[in-house]
């Protein structure tokens, strides 16, 4: 871990640093074990993220997506492309939690 992370994740990679670098380490695997872009990654995992409902999550993958140039309307499109196999409601709600972190 290089540098600390805000909340509950932040807290068990602290408490827990064997769990949180076995984590870590099995995240680059998953990452590795394909084809696609590392921007790619990122929306997927956004996209993910929001069809979890998980709004932390979709605050962390947006501010990572930023830190690595993802342009804000990719990120909204995200939300958008969520209307039609999550719902209205849902898509809505990933718009504001992405906008949380770009406005």
């Amino acid at each position: 871990m290089t540098k600390p992370m805000p909340g509950a994740a932040g807290d068990l990679a602290q408490q827990h640093p064997d769990l949180w670098n076995a984590y870590a380490a099995l995240g680059k695997a998953c990452a590795e074990a394909g084809p696609l872009s590392d921007r790619e990654k990122r929306l997927v995992k956004l996209a993910l993220a929001i069809g979890a409902s998980s709004e932390g999550a979709v605050h962390s993958h947006v501010r990572r997506a930023r830190s690595e140039g993802l342009e804000e309307e990719a990120l909204q499109q995200v939300a958008l492309l969520a209307i039609g196999p999550l719902g209205l409601p849902r898509a809505v709600a990933a718009k504001t939690w992405i906008e949380d972190e770009t406005t």
